[in-house]
């Protein structure tokens, strides 16, 4: 008996076959239970298989950890995945409709000898022979979404990133014009301009209604729309 109470007792809860349907309701608390009891051979066993366990468990993690660090890696932001040549047709309308179409290309590209991290940012109408403006981006401020588009001919332009989009609104020869690029996918863009006289076609408001003040509002003409859809190559 001694010999027996020396022994390591585990307590395992066993369901007996016979009525198992009937008693799935009752309460764990319920069921009877079978006392087995382990001499040290067996609790060896049992020791031992469960170190194997962990050793295997620990191994997994070792293994899968490189992977998991990887796939946590930041993604690339503007203008790295922006990379490549972005390819479509321009398409250009006003009050009439579709005028003109033509075929325009973006490239966009790193330039590994620049120490402000310029990118390219050369827009092609047509072909290079026809019409190639060999821009470039440069960052200004990049956590205010701060950059600049620089025309290699004196002109240097803000252009600012929010979210997806990058817009640059200016004035040139009397005319308003505001460029976008919008980044829609993995591998499309979207390339906007709209444009028109920078003189206002009416001015209104500059009044009071009652206690309100109502402010002056100029409102501008759109003359031109052009759009492209561009798919990386």
């Amino acid at each position: 008996m001694m010999a027996r109470l020396s022994r390591h007792r585990f307590i395992i809860s066993s369901l007996h076959n016979k009525g198992r349907k009937k008693q799935t309701s009752r309460k764990f608390s319920e069921f009877p239970t079978t006392e087995v009891v382990l001499g040290e051979q067996e609790l060896g066993y049992f020791c031992a298989s469960k170190f194997n366990f962990m050793r295997y468990l620990v191994f997994l993690i070792v293994c899968c950890l490189p992977s998991l660090v990887k796939a946590q890696a930041p993604t690339p932001g503007f203008p790295e995945s922006w990379s490549g040549d972005w390819k479509g047709n321009l398409e250009i309308f006003n009050a009439k409709g579709k005028v003109q179409a033509v075929e325009m290309t973006i490239e966009i590209h790193k330039i590994d000898t620049s120490k402000e991290g310029r990118y390219t940012f050369g827009l092609i109408y047509g072909s290079k022979a026809q019409d190639w403006r060999p821009y470039e981006i440069v960052p200004v401020s990049p956590e205010k979404g701060i950059w600049k588009v620089d025309e290699k001919n004196s002109i240097v332009m803000e252009s600012y990133l929010y979210g997806p989009k990058l817009l640059c609104w200016f004035t040139v020869q009397d005319s308003r014009v505001l460029c976008t690029y919008e980044k829609t996918g993995d591998n499309t863009m979207v390339f906007e301009v709209i444009s028109g006289m920078e003189s206002a076609v009416s001015t209104t408001g500059n009044t009071t209604q009652g206690e309100e003040f109502i402010p002056e509002v100029k409102t501008f003409p759109c003359s031109v729309f052009q759009r492209a859809v561009l798919t990386r190559q």
